[in-house]
């Protein structure tokens, strides 16, 4: 069933994810989960004890999701698809987390200096209290790289609110020796999986 006016609702802030939904011609309007940054957080994204990346990413996407499906709902908006997103970054099973300050930050990238990793980003689409998620995964290997380089690439990526310490589309990009999985949902959203899941609920990519 086709959905009025072919539009979705994107809870996220980040700039990235509507860019690449406009680069495969999705209309969409914001809805935050917070009306200003300086609420507390809605979700308590603390990974749970042993908890593994693959659940760890399932449980915060549909938390998220179900979320702002009340949210949607209090506000008594239009009943659109809901699109969510969530990218985390692992090395050797941990989840590394967004840096909280410099020391972190630094720390981070050089964990990742010479070797791979692991970025998951999991989205899902709720429309009419139906949750539909799916998984991507993607491998990156990094070249070595000096703490020069780790400094100028936090300076300049503003690296604090990214998944792993870093921006594909940043300097970043220059440490990158492989990738194999999804270029988008490194950078926050997969358009294989994220346009597979929109046709399901009746959004038209290919007209």
């Amino acid at each position: 069933m086709a959905i009025p006016d072919n539009q979705i609702y994107l809870a996220s802030r980040s700039l990235r994810r509507r860019e690449l939904l406009k680069q495969i011609g999705v209309k969409y309007n914001i809805l935050l989960m917070r009306e200003t940054l300086n609420r507390p957080a809605d979700i308590d994204e603390t990974p749970l004890p042993d908890e593994t990346p693959n659940d760890y990413i399932y449980r915060i996407i549909n938390t998220k999701a179900e979320a702002s499906w009340i949210r949607l709902s209090q506000r008594k908006l239009p009943l659109l698809p809901i699109l969510v997103a969530d990218t985390i970054v692992t090395l050797d099973g941990r989840i590394l987390g967004k840096p909280k300050n410099n020391a972190q930050a630094v720390e981070i990238l050089s964990s990742l200096s010479g070797r791979s990793h692991q970025v998951l980003t999991a989205i899902a689409v709720v429309y009419k209290n139906e949750i539909q998620m799916k998984l991507s995964t993607t491998m990156v290997r990094f070249r070595e790289i000096t703490q020069q380089e780790i400094h100028s690439c936090i300076k300049y990526d503003k690296v604090y609110d990214k998944a792993g310490a870093y921006a594909i589309q940043g300097l970043a990009a220059a440490f990158i020796v492989e990738i194999c999985g999804s270029y988008s949902g490194v950078k926050g959203l997969p358009l294989y999986e994220t346009s597979q899941l929109l046709e399901e609920v009746g959004i038209k990519i290919f007209k």
